[in-house]
């Protein structure tokens, strides 16, 4: 197979294999005897229902490799002094802490098509990293051709260690020497919150490997005698789950004296989200002159610029400009999250403009989401879908793709969710020819 037609077929497979599903009854078992917990299967039908798609997400390994290329050039521009020097210039004072910890779950966010990717964000507290561990476990292939895309049986077990790892890991660039003993996860009213089964499984994750571990409110966390304290408990490192990134809200001051004064590690933090998560980058990330300027090798500025669209930071200058090109843009708040508060310029009216020029916000020149027909009851159904590369410290994790309608990702879709990622290899026993989907 050409590169081309590798990529084709990946088109085709999403637009017409229908007969692979997730499999609840595996999934249902993965819940119960792995994690030991009769209930969360339950939890997650009833508070988070469309979550888990029930189709895959085909990808080609070219698109594949280059979404690996694009985190590695990102990760080596945030790496040269002159960029960290333009960015923390710009960002809160806090930002400038350096805590010496990396920051977990990156979250590399594309659209991908066969034409093929572009970076649309960079988050850094990317949800679903265990969701999508126990949807890997879950899935059953048509056919043979299909059965060899699957990853090996033991990688969602292996991408669990890697996350232990990974944790311990920011407690030792923290600069502790002793164990990690506990751990905080800490969200908003975090039983409320749509990902809280996540939360969860998170807890169950770090107690079977030997850490203590709360689901907290940032309220409920005090700052005593040097320690950052959850009621009886000492906690070594917060897994950072808020939206608050800069710690600035009134909820959050125990969390940020704490973080300031190295009292616990926090991950990730208000740096790692003005280096990498603050669509401003993108703007800078995206500029050929700011680019030479800073001195990013040619080959590194080749990739950034053939895979992140165009990006602008809006001002009252350029108002009349971007007004008269909204239909090839989206606009997004700088410091936005989940798609809120984002819009397709197509879709704007003059109120909405009005609180775009009044707020901060990006331009983002529109790249066109992958397509995945799934199976309707009464006729098929096309739904969008992005891919998130989940990354650590420069290194690929784990790719998931999320199938949504609307104009950004919502977990509201029936149908839609998570989905795993189906690598096709170039390979003739991969070409779509060879599923016997449509025979099923």
């Amino acid at each position: 197979m050409t590169r081309e037609s590798d990529e084709q077929s990946a088109k085709l497979l999403n637009q017409g294999c229908f007969c692979i599903s997730l499999d609840r009854d595996a999934l249902r078992g993965a819940l119960e005897s792995e994690l030991g917990n009769r209930d969360m299967f339950q939890l997650i039908a009833e508070r988070c229902p469309y979550v888990f798609a029930a189709r895959p997400v085909f990808v080609s390994d070219a698109h594949t490799q280059r979404m690996k290329d694009v985190v590695a050039a990102v990760e080596s521009v945030a790496a040269m002094p002159a960029y960290r020097e333009a960015v923390l210039a710009e960002a809160p004072a806090i930002a400038r802490h350096d805590p010496g910890a990396k920051g977990v779950f990156f979250g590399y966010d594309f659209h991908v098509d066969e034409s093929g990717v572009g970076l649309i964000e960079i988050n850094t507290n990317a949800g679903g990293a265990m969701l999508n561990a126990m949807l890997m476990r879950a899935q059953r292939a048509c056919c043979g051709a299909v059965e060899e895309m699957l990853p090996a049986s033991d990688e969602a077990e292996i991408f669990e260690q890697n996350i232990v790892a990974m944790f311990r890991q920011e407690w030792t660039l923290s600069g502790r020497s002793r164990p990690l003993r506990s751990i905080a996860i800490v969200d908003t009213q975090p039983g409320q919150q749509y990902l809280y089964p996540e939360f969860l499984l998170f807890q169950q994750l770090f107690e079977k490997h030997g850490m203590q571990a709360v689901i907290a409110d940032p309220t409920e966390l005090n700052l005593r005698d040097g320690a950052l304290w959850h009621g009886d408990t000492a906690v070594d490192l917060v897994y950072n789950r808020l939206t608050d990134f800069m710690l600035e809200e009134p909820s959050s001051a125990a969390l940020r004296s704490a973080y300031l004064d190295n009292a616990a590690v926090l991950t990730p933090h208000p740096r790692a989200h003005a280096l990498y998560a603050d669509k401003r980058n993108l703007a800078l990330l995206s500029d050929p002159t700011r680019l030479r300027e800073l001195g990013v090798p040619e080959a590194t500025r080749d990739i950034l610029l053939a895979t992140i669209p165009r990006t602008e930071i809006v001002t009252p200058e350029k108002a009349e400009r971007l007004w008269s090109e909204r239909r090839h843009l989206f606009f997004k708040p700088t410091a936005g999250f989940g798609g809120r508060a984002a819009y397709r310029g197509d879709k704007l009216t003059r109120r909405v403009w009005e609180e775009i020029l009044a707020g901060d916000y990006v331009a983002q020149a529109i790249v066109a989401p992958g397509e995945r027909v799934i199976d309707a009851d009464d006729a098929p159904q096309t739904l969008k879908f992005d891919v998130r590369d989940y990354a650590y410290d420069g290194k690929a994790q784990w790719l998931a793709a999320r199938l949504y309608q609307g104009q950004t990702t919502n977990f509201r879709t029936p149908g839609g969710g998570f989905a795993p990622v189906y690598r096709l290899p170039a390979s003739e026993n991969c070409c779509p020819a060879s599923c016997s989907c449509k025979e099923n």
